[in-house]
């Protein structure tokens, strides 16, 4: 294939998976934007004004930036994982298997759509969490390239679990097991420098903790880690996976279900 023709197959695909999550949106749109509203009033307003401030911040104010990085994994990695899981179950990706489209190309097209969703729902969030706080960017770039990195990053992870589950249920487990409790202990809620020693250690091996804090110190100029090093870490995450993916689909690892 010529570099138009890939670029009109990427394309394709791209669109056919923004149009399947818009189609049913309230199903994949609406339902983050009520649950971070929920948070929003649960955590921000009734418990958060409890609590105080954080780093020198409102606990909202605090907040807002993990929740709206909360929303964006969750939705770029669901996003992927599910519809790249059906396509293998309805056993239609044989057809682009053997299309003259390269592997890369369909591995492309279905981690830009589930990081169309991503970045959508995320954006959604941040409009919601406007009736609740004032937001400022103190680095509107580096915000929105950490932004983009990660909704990639759990996309590509969205795929690979696709690959490897053999029934429907498989691609709940990872969320579920893995990457709820992870989220939920990457920063979202709190500073880890409010933990003790020990747990600070063990909280620095959670992926998740580098993202929420590079965009956190994106908003509002603070974070637990260095930036540089959150960035480095993302970037490595995405090239190894990538790779892995691209190399499990050229190979055909999971394509059976």
């Amino acid at each position: 294939m010529n570099p138009s023709q890939i670029a009109v197959a990427l394309w394709t695909l791209v669109v056919k998976e923004i149009r399947r999550f818009t189609r049913i949106w309230p199903q994949t749109l609406l339902p983050p934007s009520i649950t971070m509203t929920m948070y929003f009033i649960i955590f921000g307003n009734l418990i958060g004004d409890r609590i105080g401030e954080m780093d020198g911040y409102s606990y909202m104010d605090f907040i807002v930036p993990g929740l709206i990085m909360m929303s964006v994994i969750t939705n770029s990695y669901s996003n992927v994982a599910s519809s790249f899981f059906s396509t293998k179950f309805q056993r239609s990706v044989e057809e682009m298997m053997v299309s003259p489209m390269p592997n890369w190309v369909i591995l492309s097209g279905f981690v830009l759509g589930g990081m169309a969703r991503g970045l959508g729902v995320g954006a959604i969030v941040t409009v919601v969490s406007l009736f609740f706080t004032e937001l400022t960017m103190a680095h509107p770039l580096l915000t929105l390239l950490v932004v983009v990195l990660t909704s990639a990053l759990f996309a590509v992870g969205g795929f690979i679990n696709a690959l490897l589950g053999k029934k429907f249920d498989d691609i709940s487990i990872v969320p579920t097991f893995v990457l709820t409790p992870l989220t939920y202990l990457g920063g979202v809620f709190y500073s880890i420098s409010l933990l003790p020693d020990f747990w600070q250690g063990v909280s620095m091996l959670n992926p998740i903790l580098y993202m929420v804090n590079v965009f956190r110190y994106g908003f509002l100029g603070v974070s637990d880690i260095p930036v540089g090093w959150a960035l480095s870490a993302i970037l490595g995450f995405i090239v190894v996976l990538f790779g892995l993916a691209l190399w499990m689909l050229e190979n055909g690892k999971g394509i059976r279900s």
